[in-house]
């Protein structure tokens, strides 16, 4: 009987050590998470203003139509970005 109880006991411990460590590899995730949400934002704004400039320099005369929609996609862009670390963020500090 002894036994059986020493075993529950230990296999309780270790469900416990692996949800300690579940959350700890959680957390590391959800940092490299809004890590990767800034990075795709720079690589997006910066194709979106490549993509600008290039359809600037072939068409000059609708240049201002272009920045506008381009100063548009980077914010869309951005607050996509913004969601994604603010979540990763809410993941590893809760």
């Amino acid at each position: 009987m002894r036994h059986i109880i020493d075993f529950h006991y230990s296999i309780k411990i270790f469900q416990m050590e692996l949800l300690t460590i579940l959350l700890e590899i959680g957390q590391g995730l959800a940092g490299l998470g809004a890590g990767a949400a800034a990075i795709g934002a720079g690589l997006g704004v910066g194709r979106i203003g490549g993509s600008a400039l290039e359809a600037m320099a072939r068409q000059p005369e609708i240049a201002g139509d272009i920045r506008s929609n381009m100063i548009v996609a980077a914010a869309l862009v951005e607050g996509v970005a913004l969601f994604g670390v603010i979540v990763c963020l809410l993941v590893a500090l809760g």
